[in-house]
């Protein structure tokens, strides 16, 4: 009984919410990443149009050959959805527009005063891999478009002193501009699915201790009912001396079966709605009948007292019944009476005799009246239960507060 409530209480994690923080942080990725080559794409794509460095026809292809993908990218991105395939595409493309650029720039006035506009897309070809490319793979390509940059520059303007010094300070400031937004997004990544594992270690450690208390409370309820019904009849059964005595120990018996048979339904058999706190009066009072005890029982009900859940009430109820039940077996139910206070804020309940008292910190644990079926049952619920005992007598007090 108690594997099937443990087995109730895991918690399934949907596959969707394991990498809530890594998807999040692909989105921001890539609106950023958007946003910034839509500035520099923007910025490149003015000086290609009309540049003269290349030749009209190979300034035309190289242009739709550039910003086809990159516009595609860059709309992908801002909507957050198939950005991956044009940045793998525009990552792919532009290293071959580097290769030609020697080609397309042959035989072309050449000066090295002023960028290429080819100049202002090498971070962006950098950053797209990002969305798509492996880590390596995006330091691969941090280092491999920077310098084929500076290699075909300078095929195009001369391999002159001041002319490597020029493109060589360009393609050193590329890569660290490259290494320092591949790390940044490296290390956006590694957070979230640190958060994702932690989040995904808290559920499940949460589902490990929604289950135990399942279990807890399954076995609360058993060891309750084991005292309240089970031992109940087997002493009434050991005691029977008269036809009468053995047919009420026959009928005890079987109605603790009947409760063995349903304690795997919800604890404390009954709806759960709510009701007046006159409810656990009634049924302290039906309780009495049953024991052929007259109870001493003073009620005090202040009209703006709520209702409260019926699982609640009937715990407090059997609790009580427990106390009562105590009294008139160990202390002749000297000087009994029960009090029942409700008001806007808790409902308590408390029963008191005169006898001759016990020790509450003596009794033993395998003794389940107090611990079982007043204090954990009470408990169970949220509740507390506070047991008092000295050579005056003992008062068990039952006190629930309404959710604030």
């Amino acid at each position: 009984m108690a594997a099937e409530v443990a087995t109730a209480g895991t918690l399934t994690i949907p596959p969707d919410s394991t990498f809530f923080s890594r998807e999040r942080v692909e989105r921001i990725l890539a609106l950023v990443v958007s946003v910034g080559c839509a500035i520099l794409g923007f910025q490149s794509l003015f000086h290609a149009v009309g540049s003269t460095q290349e030749t009209p026809t190979w300034n035309l292809v190289l242009t739709v050959v550039t910003f086809g993908p990159l516009i595609l990218m860059i709309a992908a991105g801002v909507f957050g959805r198939f950005y991956r395939g044009p940045a793998a595409v525009f990552a792919g493309v532009f290293p071959l527009v580097l290769v030609v650029w020697p080609i397309a720039t042959a035989g072309r006035e050449a000066s090295a005063v002023g960028e290429p506009w080819i100049w202002y897309l090498l971070n962006v070809a950098t950053v797209a891999t990002a969305l798509v490319f492996p880590l390596w793979l995006q330091y691969v390509w941090c280092a491999l478009i920077p310098v084929l940059y500076g290699v075909v520059r300078l095929i195009q303007i001369g391999a002159d002193g001041q002319s490597l010094i020029l493109v060589s300070r360009q393609v050193v400031y590329a890569i660290i501009l490259a290494v320092v937004m591949i790390m940044i997004g490296w290390m956006l990544r590694l957070l979230a699915e640190r958060l994702d594992r932690t989040r995904e270690e808290a559920v499940r450690s949460y589902a490990a201790a929604a289950a135990a208390d399942a279990v807890e409370q399954e076995r609360i309820s058993v060891a309750a009912l084991m005292h309240d019904s089970v031992l109940a009849a087997l002493i009434a059964a050991e005691r029977a001396s008269t036809p009468r005595e053995r047919d009420l120990a026959v009928a005890m018996a079987r109605d603790a079966l009947t409760r063995l048979a349903n304690a795997d339904r919800e604890a404390e058999e009954g709806p759960d709605e709510p009701v007046d706190p006159t409810f656990i009066v009634d049924g302290l009072r039906h309780a009495a009948g049953e024991h052929d005890l007259d109870l001493d029982l003073r009620v005090s009900v202040d009209p703006r007292s709520h209702p409260l859940p019926g699982r609640v009430a009937r715990a407090l109820v059997l609790a009580a019944d427990q106390a009562i039940v105590n009294s008139v077996e160990h202390a002749d139910a000297a000087g009994l009476h029960v009090e029942v206070s409700a008001d806007d804020r808790r409902v308590v309940v408390r029963v008191v005799d005169t006898g001759k008292g016990f020790d509450v910190h003596a009794v033993p644990e395998d003794r389940l009246g107090i611990s079982g079926s007043i204090v954990a049952r009470t408990a169970a619920v949220g509740g507390q239960a506070l047991v008092r005992s000295s050579r005056r007598g003992t008062a068990v007090e039952l006190r629930w507060e309404y959710p604030r």
